[in-house]
């Protein structure tokens, strides 16, 4: 199996019903992915951090194995969530992939 880790900076320009909004059109996207990609095997998005945190978002998601990751990375569905409700969102990306 092969985590999936990614944690995201939302735009500072955004106000906070913004990010709110962003937040959950990026939770509903990414986790509307269940059960259609190939090899995914879970993925779940935290939007409420304490204020601890200096990350605004959270995917976890666990993979068959590394092959069905970089399935996911390409499928069209994910790249129509990340293009439509991510990227234009966000201004830091941090990603850590690993084996469990």
């Amino acid at each position: 199996m092969v985590k999936h880790i990614i944690l995201w900076q939302l735009k500072d320009e955004l106000t906070a019903e913004e990010k709110a909004e962003v937040k959950k059109g990026i939770k509903e996207g990414l986790e509307g992915l269940a059960g259609k990609i190939p090899g995914l095997a879970e993925i779940k998005v935290q939007t409420e951090g304490l204020a601890s945190s200096n990350a605004e978002v959270m995917l976890d998601s666990t993979f068959e194995d590394e092959v069905a990751l970089k399935v996911y990375a390409t499928h069209p569905e994910h790249v129509a969530v990340a293009d439509g409700k991510v990227r234009p969102y966000t201004k830091t990306r941090m990603c850590l992939d690993f084996e469990v």
